[in-house]
């Protein structure tokens, strides 16, 4: 009998082993697909490194900097701000917690008001120098909400750069997304950025991985179902554990547990990755588009941020779609090169496609009260738990962090005494 089987090999799974194994609890850790990583995966593809699911990681990741070996992953940082496109030329916006003086100059007079330069630069500076614990207690509500009522911006600087920005983090550009998740987002992104390892992001779980003891990960392992505390593969055979828990997405979660959990609602993502022999522009910076008008919504040259993403002499260049079209995959880059030829110039018909990814699941819905409590439980009976950022934030630091609190959970229930023990 196993001690503990941990059904999924993402972030929150490898996060939940790597605690167990520090803490002397033998594990085996069951994965469906080919690698770890879950919905964080990168893919060679003529030389060139694509990310699909999460595609930047933010550096200031408390449970990041917690377990990670950062310097190892070889970070590569995108520049500070954003440049966001305003029908005729992009405006660059600065970051107001690095940049403040910067900040004034990009958002007066072109993207808000004097008093809402003033006003972001004030509540950056709060995010920044305040206490993070209270973050998950600050008061549940639309971040549009928060973002009019409490820090008093003016609608011209929310739709023109809160929109942009939080379809490009939630995909949900109406701002009904959890006030407590934008602070904690933009916290995190003003304190230290985003970056992506020089061999992608897969990168990340591998590193994890790395760490557990030989042979504890399954690969090519599909769990067919639960019962009690036996799991079944689909291959027909059969593994019982002590505790079992399921670090999977929550809609497999739910359906595995049948546990009267809500199933988790998720907003999906198209990419688009191409090559070229001249980058469009040589700057490591966010794109993001500031007129709702699409189908893209934002990009980045790659191969700009990190050089290794690109054979030498080429150019990569990934651009993002909200949610999976229904056109075919040759209309649907018709119209991207119609979009980026307006945003780049140059000779976007030259561009080649190396791959479109149609990610139905890639971010989970987080509208305002999902998040409360910010931490949901991770116990659902005895020896059986759950973890994944369904559990804490859809985030990578909430799917790491629900892992760990998965495994602490689990080793203080097991450490009680067995009722039906004699």
């Amino acid at each position: 009998m196993n001690h503990v089987i941990i059904i999924g090999a993402g972030l929150a799974g490898l996060s939940c082993g790597r605690r167990l194994f520090q803490c002397g609890v033998p594990f085996t850790i069951l994965e469906a697909a080919d690698a770890v990583g879950g919905r964080i995966r990168t893919d060679v593809v003529e030389g060139f490194r694509l990310d699909r699911g999460c595609a930047v990681y933010l550096t200031t990741s408390p449970e990041g900097r917690r377990i990670l070996d950062t310097d190892a992953l070889d970070l590569r940082p995108f520049a500070r701000g954003l440049k966001i496109w305003r029908g005729k030329r992009f405006v660059r916006v600065a970051d107001p917690l690095q940049q403040p003086l910067r900040t004034l100059g990009s958002l007066f007079p072109r993207m808000g008001t004097i008093s809402d330069a003033f006003r972001l630069l004030h509540q950056a500076a709060e995010l920044g120098h305040g206490d993070p614990e209270r973050l998950p207690h600050a008061e549940e509500r639309p971040a549009l909400d928060l973002l009019r009522w409490n820090w008093q911006l003016s609608d011209r600087l929310i739709d023109r750069v809160f929109r942009p920005l939080s379809e490009w983090l939630f995909r949900d550009r109406s701002l009904a997304v959890s006030s407590r998740l934008l602070r904690h987002q933009c916290r995190m992104l003003w304190e230290g950025g985003m970056a992506i390892p020089a061999s992608g992001m897969q990168a990340i779980p591998e590193q994890l991985a790395a760490g557990l003891p030989q042979g504890t990960v399954r690969l090519h392992t599909p769990v067919e179902s639960l019962e009690g505390n036996t799991v079944r593969l689909t291959n027909g055979d059969t593994l019982t554990a002590r505790a079992i828990v399921m670090a999977t997405d929550g809609t497999t979660a739910a359906r595995l547990s049948g546990h009267a959990e809500p199933v988790p609602r998720w907003h999906g993502v198209t990419r688009l990755h191409y090559a070229s022999d001249t980058p469009p522009t040589t700057e490591p910076i966010l794109h993001l588009d500031g007129t709702g008008t699409g189908p893209i919504h934002s990009a980045v040259v790659m191969s700009a941020v990190a050089p290794t993403y690109a054979p030498p002499g080429q150019s990569l260049l990934s651009a993002t779609v909200s949610g999976v079209p229904t056109v075919d995959d040759g209309e649907l880059d018709r119209r991207a090169r119609s979009q980026l030829s307006h945003w780049f110039g140059g000779d976007v018909s030259s561009w080649r496609l190396l791959r479109i990814d149609r990610i139905p699941q890639a971010i989970l819905d987080q509208t305002a009260g999902t998040l409360d409590p910010w931490e949901r439980p991770v116990r659902l009976r005895n020896g059986l738990f759950i973890c994944g950022g369904h559990r804490d934030q859809g985030t990578l630091n909430g799917a790491m962090m629900s892992g760990f609190r998965a495994a602490q959970t689990l080793m203080q229930d097991t450490a009680k005494p067995d009722p039906q023990s004699p």
